[in-house]
């Protein structure tokens, strides 16, 4: 008996080669630049399942050190427990593009956070980062407000 052939996808499973990616949403803010800050992140597998739902206040810190530690999360999530193909998402054209090597870092509180992340960064097999707009990273911008809230005491 001949089993029937499915429709091809519009969108067509990842290759086996493309296997073991996590994806991860993460965001950072600050209400005020100084002013109470906090970061959140979503970890997704490839079939979309959530991993990890990653929220930290961080005292009064700027918006990019915000930013910048959400992406650290993500990594040294990713690291401990091993995932070693990570795709970020971020809407932080600053840092994606810092850590594209597209634009300089220049501001020295960020560098060090910038060079925790290439070490992080260089301890995965493949890392990618692409920007998006806001409204396309709600839950990690929202986990970040929430970081905010407790830290404010508005939980």
């Amino acid at each position: 008996m001949r089993t029937p052939s499915k429709p091809p996808s519009l969108f067509p499973a990842e290759p086996a080669a493309e296997s073991g990616w996590v994806t991860a949403h993460c965001d950072g803010g600050a209400r005020g630049n100084p002013g109470p800050a906090g970061f959140g992140a979503v970890v997704q597998d490839a079939s979309g399942t959530v991993l990890a739902e990653l929220s930290e206040f961080l005292g009064i810190q700027t918006n990019n050190v915000a930013e910048y530690s959400g992406l650290l999360a993500v990594l040294e999530y990713a690291v401990a427990n091993g995932h070693r193909r990570v795709r970020v998402v971020s809407d932080s054209e600053l840092m994606v593009k810092q850590i594209q090597g597209k634009y300089q870092v220049k501001s020295p509180g960020l560098r060090p956070l910038y060079e925790q992340a290439r070490k992080q960064i260089a301890k995965l097999e493949r890392f990618e980062i692409t920007h998006a707009l806001r409204h396309k990273n709600k839950d990690a911008d929202r986990l970040a407000n929430e970081a905010m809230d407790r830290g404010m005491g508005r939980a």
